[in-house]
């Protein structure tokens, strides 16, 4: 698995269209929210394995985030990450990044980062030789950055939506940050489409969940000619609110995932203490699509799911009457 993702990656980067269209990192400094939602014209179809535009995002709640985009590089991307983790600034990881490119070309690169160490900070970088149209705005909790934009409007039209949600959740801005992207050519390679991209993604991570179990991850990695990702991606985000209760934080109320027999893809998932109404169990690939259906009866205290065949997909239990979320997991089936 590992040699087959270095060649993939390897090829990646050999190819002059590796680039990134529009995105957005920011910080919410009331609830300490991090936020990472991005979409590009390129796609999981175009690149097996990449999962779209998502590649290029790093979030490590209660810490920052990081995208690292045009001729998209996992090394620096590594890096970046490394950084976040070491407690540098922003603005100190985009300087140490610049300075230790590991091409030796940073004029290539496009960088936005968020940190929550110490002050919050928010800085982003756009090198001189990244396609045009490029722009980037960082405000004091977000930076939002484009290349190979049909217009630098683009990036502005982000900064505003973003500015004119200020009163909702973090998510909520984020959405509309892309939505204000919705826009035919937005990544100009998409104009002939009549669609701004092929893929899009919303990752929103509270300080108590871990990098890889993140409160909001979304993700459309791959649409057909002519649909819009945004537009999939907004469904995706109204399916998962609807399916909140308030002031639900998405973390397991008392269930358990154990895996029994990695083997098969079977799993187990248990109750550790009674609930007192039936559960529904829902399993959803990236795209939202369902994968499977089925109660969690009050009387049993564990119930066995078989994931024979499923790759990356998203686990949700939650109350049949009330649609509280008591549990939800993503999942990287090997």
């Amino acid at each position: 698995m590992k040699v087959r993702t270095t060649i993939f990656l390897l090829f990646f980067l050999s190819i002059g269209m590796a680039q990134h269209t529009f995105s957005i990192v920011a910080i919410d400094e009331k609830t300490g929210e991090i936020g990472s939602a991005g979409a590009t014209c390129l796609d999981d179809n175009s690149f097996p394995g990449s999962g779209g535009a998502i590649i290029i995002s790093d979030v490590v709640p209660g810490v920052g985030a990081v995208h690292t985009q045009s001729y998209w590089n996992e090394f620096n991307q590594q890096n970046a990450n490394l950084r976040l983790k070491d407690g540098l600034k922003a603005s100190e990881i985009i300087e140490w990044l610049v300075d230790n490119d590991i091409q030796g070309r940073p004029g290539l690169r496009q960088y936005g980062v968020v940190t929550t160490v110490g002050d919050l900070d928010a800085a982003a970088f756009t090198g001189d030789d990244c396609l045009d149209q490029k722009k980037h705005v960082a405000g004091m909790t977000y930076a939002i950055q484009g290349n190979i934009l049909i217009s630098e409007a683009v990036i502005d039209s982000m900064e505003q939506a973003y500015l004119d949600n200020s009163d909702k959740p973090l998510c909520e801005r984020l959405m509309a940050a892309l939505q204000a992207a919705n826009i035919p050519g937005a990544d100009s390679r998409c104009l002939n489409e009549g669609v701004s991209s092929r893929s899009a993604f919303i990752r929103v991570a509270k300080s108590t969940d871990s990098s890889d179990n993140l409160w909001m991850d979304l993700n459309v990695p791959v649409t057909p000619f002519g649909v819009e990702p945004i537009d999939e991606l907004q469904m995706l985000f109204d399916e998962f609110k609807s399916s909140l209760s308030t002031g639900d934080q998405l973390t397991s109320s008392g269930i358990q995932m154990i895996s029994s027999n990695p083997a098969d893809g079977r799993i187990h998932l248990i109750k550790e203490k009674p609930v007192s109404e039936e559960l529904r169990v829902d399993l959803t690939d990236l795209t939202g699509k369902s994968v499977l259906s089925k109660t969690w009866y009050n009387k049993e205290e564990q119930i066995e799911l078989d994931l024979s065949g499923q790759q990356t997909f998203i686990i949700l239990v939650t109350g049949v009457n009330d649609r509280k979320v008591y549990f939800r997991k993503k999942i990287l089936n090997q």
